[in-house]
């Protein structure tokens, strides 16, 4: 049988695989980034710079956004050179399957509480009668009923 001799220094080669580590000044301009995407929604939210809590809650999912790019690029070296690119297509990967289970969960719920809370519809459209039974008060508050089945 024969054996397998490898340099001494084998083990510690990484091919052009693997992207660099990156440098002082990258983690250094990574961290001036995050920190700056985390002040800037912090003082969005605390002065209350928009009238609308959902105009607020975009920008501040926005900024979240970039905020994951910048610590993807900067500190986990994230980009379509390292590791042949096998990086980028699990991330892709993963970013597809968050978004058919977010949105497939909201389409679940919406529909869920469509059709299981009926009693939490308009009132306009449960109350509404033939005028041949009248308005009496007996009758205007009277539950509707679906008729029996047979």
């Amino acid at each position: 049988m024969s054996e397998l001799h490898l340099p001494a220094d084998a083990h510690h080669e990484h091919g052009n695989l693997h992207a660099d580590h990156g440098s002082f000044k990258s983690y250094l301009t990574g961290f001036i980034l995050a920190v700056i995407l985390t002040a800037i929604p912090f003082a969005l939210v605390m002065g209350k710079v928009f009238d609308r809590s959902s105009t607020t809650g975009l920008i501040l999912l926005g900024l979240a956004a970039v905020q994951v790019v910048v610590h993807m690029i900067y500190f986990l070296h994230m980009n379509t050179r390292s590791e042949g690119g096998w990086t980028m297509l699990a991330l892709v990967f993963t970013l597809m399957l968050v978004v058919i289970m977010m949105s497939g969960s909201i389409w679940v719920m919406y529909h869920m509480n469509h059709n299981m809370m009926p009693g939490m519809m308009n009132e306009s459209t449960l109350e509404t009668r033939p005028e041949s039974l009248g308005n009496t008060p007996a009758t205007q508050h009277a539950p509707v009923t679906a008729p029996a089945s047979r």
